[in-house]
Protein backbone atom coordinates (compact mmCIF):
# COMPACT_ATOMS: atom_id res chain seq x y z
CA UNK A 1 0.00 0.00 0.00
CA UNK A 2 1.50 2.78 -1.11
CA UNK A 3 1.30 6.43 0.59
CA UNK A 4 0.23 8.14 -2.85
CA UNK A 5 -2.38 10.17 -1.82
CA UNK A 6 -0.67 13.17 0.49
CA UNK A 7 -4.09 15.12 0.71
CA UNK A 8 -5.40 11.91 2.25
CA UNK A 9 -4.54 12.05 6.56
CA UNK A 10 -6.01 9.44 7.74
CA UNK A 11 -3.07 6.75 8.07
CA UNK A 12 -4.06 2.71 8.53
CA UNK A 13 -1.71 0.80 10.57
CA UNK A 14 -0.06 -2.38 8.73
CA UNK A 15 -2.08 -5.82 10.00
CA UNK A 16 -1.38 -6.53 13.19
CA UNK A 17 1.28 -3.56 13.66
CA UNK A 18 0.97 -1.39 16.48
CA UNK A 19 -1.08 2.16 16.37
CA UNK A 20 -0.73 5.37 17.99
CA UNK A 21 -3.97 7.57 18.41
CA UNK A 22 -1.91 10.22 19.46
CA UNK A 23 0.41 9.91 16.41
CA UNK A 24 -2.44 10.25 14.15
CA UNK A 25 -4.07 13.17 16.49
CA UNK A 26 -1.10 15.52 16.70
CA UNK A 27 0.75 14.69 13.13
CA UNK A 28 -0.43 17.53 11.43
CA UNK A 29 -0.13 20.24 13.78
CA UNK A 30 3.50 19.19 14.00
CA UNK A 31 3.72 18.96 10.49
CA UNK A 32 2.80 22.84 9.81
CA UNK A 33 5.63 23.68 12.68
CA UNK A 34 8.23 21.71 10.80
CA UNK A 35 7.55 22.91 7.22
CA UNK A 36 8.47 26.36 8.71
CA UNK A 37 11.61 25.48 11.04
CA UNK A 38 13.28 22.55 9.04
CA UNK A 39 13.38 25.26 5.71
CA UNK A 40 16.96 25.03 5.19
CA UNK A 41 17.69 21.82 6.95
CA UNK A 42 19.26 18.48 4.91
CA UNK A 43 19.56 15.84 6.82
CA UNK A 44 16.92 15.54 9.99
CA UNK A 45 17.47 12.34 12.57
CA UNK A 46 14.30 11.64 14.79
CA UNK A 47 15.20 10.16 17.78
CA UNK A 48 12.32 7.61 19.58
CA UNK A 49 10.20 7.35 16.53
CA UNK A 50 8.38 4.67 17.82
CA UNK A 51 5.55 2.89 15.69
CA UNK A 52 7.10 5.02 12.70
CA UNK A 53 3.80 6.66 11.86
CA UNK A 54 5.44 10.45 12.09
CA UNK A 55 8.29 9.76 10.21
CA UNK A 56 5.88 8.14 6.97
CA UNK A 57 3.75 11.45 7.69
CA UNK A 58 6.96 13.95 7.38
CA UNK A 59 9.36 12.78 5.02
CA UNK A 60 6.94 12.70 1.71
CA UNK A 61 5.37 16.32 2.83
CA UNK A 62 9.19 17.51 3.65
CA UNK A 63 11.28 16.18 0.69
CA UNK A 64 14.01 18.59 0.54
CA UNK A 65 15.58 16.71 3.42
CA UNK A 66 16.45 13.44 4.10
CA UNK A 67 14.50 11.72 7.61
CA UNK A 68 16.19 8.86 8.92
CA UNK A 69 14.67 7.17 11.67
CA UNK A 70 16.39 5.65 15.06
CA UNK A 71 15.22 4.01 18.11
CA UNK A 72 15.91 1.30 20.62
CA UNK A 73 16.27 -2.21 18.28
CA UNK A 74 13.11 -3.52 20.14
CA UNK A 75 10.70 -1.21 17.76
CA UNK A 76 13.05 -1.54 14.61
CA UNK A 77 10.22 -4.27 13.22
CA UNK A 78 7.31 -1.99 13.75
CA UNK A 79 8.80 1.29 12.42
CA UNK A 80 10.06 -0.91 8.79
CA UNK A 81 6.38 -2.16 8.63
CA UNK A 82 5.11 1.32 8.44
CA UNK A 83 7.86 1.97 6.14
CA UNK A 84 7.21 -0.85 4.12
CA UNK A 85 3.16 -0.08 3.72
CA UNK A 86 3.97 4.03 3.39
CA UNK A 87 7.68 4.20 1.56
CA UNK A 88 9.41 7.90 0.50
CA UNK A 89 12.72 8.51 -1.32
CA UNK A 90 13.71 10.47 1.37
CA UNK A 91 12.64 8.07 4.50
CA UNK A 92 15.37 5.14 6.09
CA UNK A 93 15.17 2.95 7.70
CA UNK A 94 15.81 2.96 11.65
CA UNK A 95 19.09 3.02 12.83
CA UNK A 96 19.73 1.80 16.82
CA UNK A 97 20.07 4.40 19.16
CA UNK A 98 20.24 3.93 22.99
CA UNK A 99 20.03 7.40 24.80
CA UNK A 100 22.43 5.81 27.34
CA UNK A 101 25.26 5.02 24.82
CA UNK A 102 28.07 8.31 24.31
CA UNK A 103 27.01 9.07 20.62
CA UNK A 104 24.05 9.13 18.09
CA UNK A 105 24.00 7.23 15.19
CA UNK A 106 26.26 7.78 12.33
CA UNK A 107 24.53 9.60 8.78
CA UNK A 108 24.40 7.09 6.43
CA UNK A 109 22.84 8.42 4.09
CA UNK A 110 25.63 11.03 3.31
CA UNK A 111 28.56 11.98 4.54
CA UNK A 112 27.75 14.95 6.72
CA UNK A 113 26.33 15.39 10.26
CA UNK A 114 22.57 15.75 10.78
CA UNK A 115 21.16 19.44 11.32
CA UNK A 116 18.22 18.94 12.58
CA UNK A 117 16.62 16.39 14.79
CA UNK A 118 13.65 15.78 16.24
CA UNK A 119 11.79 13.82 19.04
CA UNK A 120 8.17 13.84 19.85
CA UNK A 121 6.92 12.21 23.79
CA UNK A 122 10.11 11.01 24.36
CA UNK A 123 11.36 13.53 27.36
CA UNK A 124 8.34 12.41 29.95
CA UNK A 125 9.23 9.08 29.34
CA UNK A 126 12.85 8.80 30.13
CA UNK A 127 14.82 9.26 33.42
CA UNK A 128 16.26 12.69 33.51
CA UNK A 129 19.59 11.28 33.84
CA UNK A 130 18.93 10.30 30.11
CA UNK A 131 17.10 13.36 28.91
CA UNK A 132 20.55 15.07 30.33
CA UNK A 133 22.13 12.46 28.37
CA UNK A 134 19.91 13.43 25.24
CA UNK A 135 20.80 17.13 25.35
CA UNK A 136 24.69 16.21 25.56
CA UNK A 137 24.79 13.92 22.65
CA UNK A 138 22.69 16.33 20.38
CA UNK A 139 24.46 19.77 21.68
CA UNK A 140 27.48 18.16 20.83
CA UNK A 141 26.54 16.82 17.14
CA UNK A 142 24.96 19.29 15.70
CA UNK A 143 26.94 21.87 14.14
CA UNK A 144 26.31 25.60 14.48
CA UNK A 145 22.73 26.63 13.99
CA UNK A 146 21.66 22.94 13.85
CA UNK A 147 18.38 22.85 15.18
CA UNK A 148 16.70 20.40 18.04
CA UNK A 149 13.09 20.48 17.70
CA UNK A 150 11.18 19.17 21.06
CA UNK A 151 7.59 18.12 21.06
CA UNK A 152 5.57 17.14 23.83
CA UNK A 153 4.21 18.33 27.56
CA UNK A 154 5.70 20.63 29.35
CA UNK A 155 5.08 22.37 33.27
CA UNK A 156 5.78 25.92 33.17
CA UNK A 157 6.75 28.01 36.61
CA UNK A 158 5.83 24.42 38.71
CA UNK A 159 2.82 23.91 37.43
CA UNK A 160 0.30 21.48 35.31
CA UNK A 161 -0.63 22.96 32.12
CA UNK A 162 -4.28 20.93 33.11
CA UNK A 163 -6.11 18.43 34.70
CA UNK A 164 -5.11 16.04 32.29
CA UNK A 165 -1.61 16.55 32.07
CA UNK A 166 -1.74 16.11 35.99
CA UNK A 167 -3.36 13.13 35.63
CA UNK A 168 -1.06 11.70 32.65
CA UNK A 169 1.69 12.89 34.57
CA UNK A 170 0.32 10.25 37.92
CA UNK A 171 0.04 7.35 35.32
CA UNK A 172 3.65 7.89 33.89
CA UNK A 173 4.85 7.95 37.48
CA UNK A 174 3.52 4.85 39.18
CA UNK A 175 4.48 2.85 36.18
CA UNK A 176 7.90 4.06 36.24
CA UNK A 177 9.02 6.97 39.08
CA UNK A 178 11.98 8.18 37.59
CA UNK A 179 9.89 9.58 34.09
CA UNK A 180 7.49 12.17 34.28
CA UNK A 181 6.21 15.65 32.80
CA UNK A 182 9.40 17.73 32.69
CA UNK A 183 9.79 21.35 33.82
CA UNK A 184 10.15 24.06 31.14
CA UNK A 185 12.69 25.81 32.67
CA UNK A 186 14.95 22.63 33.64
CA UNK A 187 15.12 21.81 30.23
CA UNK A 188 15.71 25.35 29.13
CA UNK A 189 18.72 25.51 31.71
CA UNK A 190 19.78 22.16 30.64
CA UNK A 191 19.53 23.33 27.12
CA UNK A 192 21.63 26.23 27.07
CA UNK A 193 24.48 24.24 29.41
CA UNK A 194 25.08 22.07 25.83
CA UNK A 195 25.35 25.46 23.56
CA UNK A 196 21.45 25.03 22.78
CA UNK A 197 19.57 28.69 22.84
CA UNK A 198 15.65 28.31 23.04
CA UNK A 199 14.73 30.29 20.19
CA UNK A 200 10.69 29.36 19.62
CA UNK A 201 8.05 27.72 20.97
CA UNK A 202 4.86 26.77 19.76
CA UNK A 203 1.97 25.67 21.55
CA UNK A 204 0.03 22.79 20.64
CA UNK A 205 -3.03 21.07 20.59
CA UNK A 206 -3.98 19.03 23.84
CA UNK A 207 -1.29 21.07 26.23
CA UNK A 208 1.47 20.29 24.18
CA UNK A 209 4.11 22.51 23.41
CA UNK A 210 7.22 22.60 20.52
CA UNK A 211 10.59 23.96 21.66
CA UNK A 212 13.05 24.43 19.12
CA UNK A 213 16.35 24.75 20.22
CA UNK A 214 19.34 26.13 18.39
CA UNK A 215 23.11 25.88 18.17
CA UNK A 216 24.68 29.41 18.16
CA UNK A 217 27.86 29.13 19.82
Amino acid sequence: MLNDDLDNSQSIAPAGIAFSQACENNKQPILEVLQQELQDSIHVLEVGSGTGQHSVYFAPRLTHLTWQTSDMFVNHATINAWHADYPAPNLYAPLTFDVSCNSVPVNEVADAPYDAVFTANTLHIMSWSLVAKLFQLVGDMLPLNGKFIVYGPFNENGSYSSASNRQFDHSLRQRDANSGIRHLEDVIDLANTHHLTLSKRYEMPSNNQILVFEKLY
